[in-house]
């Protein structure tokens, strides 16, 4: 075959081939609150609410409203085992909002004192529900937490650093994929208040994994506050 027919073949052949569809990771600038009320009902019978709006699109406008509350038990000094419910709002622009009811159970310990600071550890199960499916998804979530005085003699101020990963279980009709849904890890410091209140400050970074292989990355400026009684 002439060179000339060769070249066109081969055109030909790679326009029939499909689009390789390329990767790609979408970032943004994301601020977050939460105010969160802790404490004891009566004896071992504890409690905690929360509510937490997160402001996305360059810090621009709000991309979730969660407000989250559970109901636990103190099996020890350590550990303490939770039930909860957890509603969250997703503003749609131009359409009508997404709602996530998700019921999910909760183990939170301490696994010491290591290096003069305190690690602890919260396992997190969920059962999620979304308007825009039928679908139930199953994940599971895990954080390890480690803080430590930047001064010996006093726990004013913590250095604070933790990850949390997050496992879709199943897929769903509403766009969960089974395997690694995303990770979180913060650093930052944490600032006694009054009682035993204290305030959580510091940078968020969470990496997210979406349909196609992509991903999304945001930047988050946190604060978290915890009134504790």
């Amino acid at each position: 075959m002439p060179p000339r027919l060769l070249s066109v073949a081969a055109c030909l052949s790679l326009a029939g081939l499909p689009a390789t569809v390329r990767a790609e990771t979408r970032q943004d600038e994301q601020a977050w609150l939460n105010l969160t009320a802790m404490g004891s009902i009566k004896g071992d019978l504890v409690y905690f609410a929360e509510l937490q709006p997160r402001i996305g699109d360059g810090v621009s406008r709000l991309d979730q409203l969660l407000l989250r509350g559970a109901v636990g038990w103190k099996l020890s000094p350590a550990a303490t085992l939770y039930q909860g419910y957890a509603h969250i709002v997703v503003p749609v622009e131009g359409g009508r909002d997404v709602n996530e009811e998700r019921s999910f159970q909760q183990l939170s310990w301490t696994l010491g004192k290591p290096w003069g600071g305190e690690l602890s550890s919260r396992t997190r199960l969920e059962q999620r529900w979304r308007s825009d499916g039928d679908d139930m998804g199953w994940r599971l979530r895990e954080m390890l937490r480690y803080e430590k005085p930047l001064r010996a003699d006093s726990d004013a101020v913590n250095a604070l650093v933790y990850a949390e990963g997050f496992v879709a279980l199943n897929d769903t009709d509403w766009g969960a994929r089974g395997g690694f849904d995303q990770l979180r890890t913060f650093l930052g410091v944490e600032l006694g208040l009054p009682g035993a209140s204290t305030a959580e400050l510091g940078y968020l970074n969470q990496v997210i994994n979406q349909a196609g292989g992509n991903s999304r990355v945001n930047h988050v400026a946190s604060v978290t506050i915890f009134f504790r009684h």
